[in-house]
């Protein structure tokens, strides 16, 4: 079947014919990158790019108005306030193993991590293109390469560096699988169509439909995924369209796909409902994303010193508008019959000292008894250690398959969603040390092609690097005053503990500090503000290639 042309596609970086591992599955970059699975993917850039671009526009310009003064409110659309005033519609029914998600586990598609959450006690596994995983070309193609192993049985192999080897436990149930692609506001670099680097979201999205789709139905699933980063009910439009057009082309019935919502957004959140509608017929539920729904909050209302938040510690999700964000999308999950997925618990298990894992452990297990207790339908975990504490709460308080016949009160005001207040907050030296170190250690360690980082005892992704650019940049930009030393935040302030910084970590051959933080300065001193981290540094892993030969890859 000819789906599109390769004519005006170019790819810009090597294509390995070698599998990843000596004696695993033969699965190779070559089997991924064909001709057939690349007219596929241009057709759904040629398709949907221009609405992308034009969709990204529309974001600056909401962010114009904020700067003006404008606050975010509920759509006034008539017709989209008849959608939320009509009780009768209601999101897609679950899809074959996705009734029970009370545990959800994720991290990046490396291959070790792929059958270390195989091996997990939990109901789905959600593996990460986007926040979790830097962008190398690599790390893109061969997470595509794991992936069509694992929905084939054949993910096992030996690590040549200890000879241990890693193999899936076909002996118990394993989880579900959901892909998260990389957001609208990410291009893919290493291919051109038609002169311009293709959509990132579209490329993780249509490789893994195209290769995976019939495999996954026969093994009686089906694709499902996780989409992030949406800040309006028009882009879950366009994801929309990409379904039923990919289904179409592939001849797979329309509705097949199911997809959970990130709202991990501040405009996100004003149009829960708006979103549900436009995905209805392929919407499994959607999810709180804390750290980069904080990240968003302090981005979007950036000009507004009177949102300025806090030391990150303090930032919880009781807070005025983080509850009310929660206790909004429980509501309206739940009257549309769709899941209500609860937030992330980064912690790790810390070796070694009994106390401080003890009391780390003990945080988790009120995290999600909250979570459970105000009727979530299942929560996140970072580490296969953390989901017993996640299944004992959730099956001590949801005895059903998930809580959707619930739904619980939720008066919640658009002034109640940008409620920033905190009592007794404050803002020191120490936290302005913390986001710098977490932000350096992150960025140091994508640019080394790894995105999910432990640090500090917590599983660190982009968007908790966010959290700390962010913050820092609003401090300084609103000169706010340090109360341990009574001082002002100032571009010169934030820059010497930087340098101090840089200086305790840059302490060995071979590492990237320095090169994150020239990128990270600016950033912190007012100097810039970007939309994404990720995009920043993007150019850092991208690999400067000639194209090459298309009519050496396999049809």
């Amino acid at each position: 079947m000819v789906y599109s042309t390769l004519e005006g596609v170019q790819v810009l970086a090597p294509i390995k014919t070698t599998p990843q591992y000596e004696g695993s599955a033969s699965t190779t970059q070559g089997d991924i990158l064909t001709k057939s699975a690349l007219k596929f993917v241009s057709l759904l850039h040629r398709s949907f790019n221009s609405t992308r671009k034009q969709l990204l526009e529309n974001r600056q310009k909401v962010q114009a108005e904020l700067s003006k003064g404008k606050s975010l409110t509920f759509l006034d659309d008539e017709e989209l306030v008849k959608i939320r005033n009509d009780p009768t519609w209601t999101g897609a029914f679950p899809g074959i193993g996705l009734a029970d998600r009370r545990s959800e586990i994720t991290g990046p598609p490396e291959r070790k991590m792929v059958v270390n959450a195989m091996n997990t006690p939990v109901k789905t596994y959600m593996t990460d293109f986007e926040d979790s995983t830097s962008p190398t070309w690599a790390n893109v193609i061969d997470g595509q390469v794991n992936l069509y192993d694992v929905i084939r049985g054949q993910i096992d192999f030996e690590n040549p560096d200890n000879g241990k080897l890693y193999k899936v436990d076909k002996s118990k149930t394993a989880p579900v699988l959901l892909v998260r692609p990389r957001g609208w506001h990410m291009v893919e670099k290493h291919v051109l169509v038609d002169g311009e680097p293709i959509s990132a979201s579209l490329f993780d999205f249509g490789l893994f439909f195209f290769h995976n789709t019939k495999q996954l139905i026969t093994n009686g699933f089906g694709p499902y995924f996780y989409l992030p980063k949406m800040e309006h009910h028009l882009e879950a439009k366009l994801w929309n369209d990409v379904f039923n057009v990919a289904q179409d082309t592939l001849f797979i019935p329309r509705g097949t796909i199911r997809a959970t919502v990130l709202i991990e957004t501040l405009p996100a959140a004003y149009q829960m409902e708006e979103i549900i509608y436009q995905l209805r017929h392929h919407l499994a539920g959607l999810n709180c994303g804390r750290w980069d729904y904080i990240f968003s909050t302090i981005k979007r209302l950036i000009n507004d010193p009177s949102k300025v938040l806090p030391n990150r510690g303090q930032v919880t999700m009781t807070v005025p508008f983080m509850s009310s964000y929660c206790k909004r999308l429980i509501n309206i999950c739940h009257r549309r019959q769709v899941h209500a997925m609860g937030g992330m618990a980064a912690q790790i298990p810390i070796k070694n000292d009994k106390e401080k894992n003890d009391m780390a452990m003990a945080k988790v297990k009120a995290d999600k008894l909250r979570e459970a207790t105000m009727y979530y339908d299942g929560t996140w975990v970072a580490h296969p250690a953390l989901a017993p504490i996640a299944n004992g709460v959730f099956d001590e308080y949801m005895p059903t398959p998930n809580q959707i016949h619930i739904t619980p009160e939720a008066n919640v005001s658009e002034k109640d969603l940008c409620d920033t207040t905190i009592d007794d907050s404050f803002i020191t030296s120490e936290g302005i040390r913390e986001n710098l170190y977490i932000a350096l250690c992150y960025m140091e360690a994508w640019l080394r092609g790894y995105g999910c980082v432990p640090i500090n005892n917590l599983m660190e992704d982009a968007a908790t690097a966010e959290v700390s650019r962010l913050q820092l940049h609003s401090w300084v930009k609103h000169g706010v005053i340090l109360k341990d030393t009574g001082k002002a935040i100032t571009p010169d302030l934030v820059s010497s503990i930087l340098a101090e910084e840089v200086k305790k970590l840059d302490n060995n051959i071979g590492n990237k500090f320095a090169i994150a933080a020239k990128y990270l300065e600016p950033e912190i001193t007012g100097v810039t503000l970007s939309e994404f981290l990720t995009t920043l540094i993007y150019d850092e892993v991208v690999i400067a290639g000639e194209p090459i030969e298309l009519s050496s890859l396999k049809e």
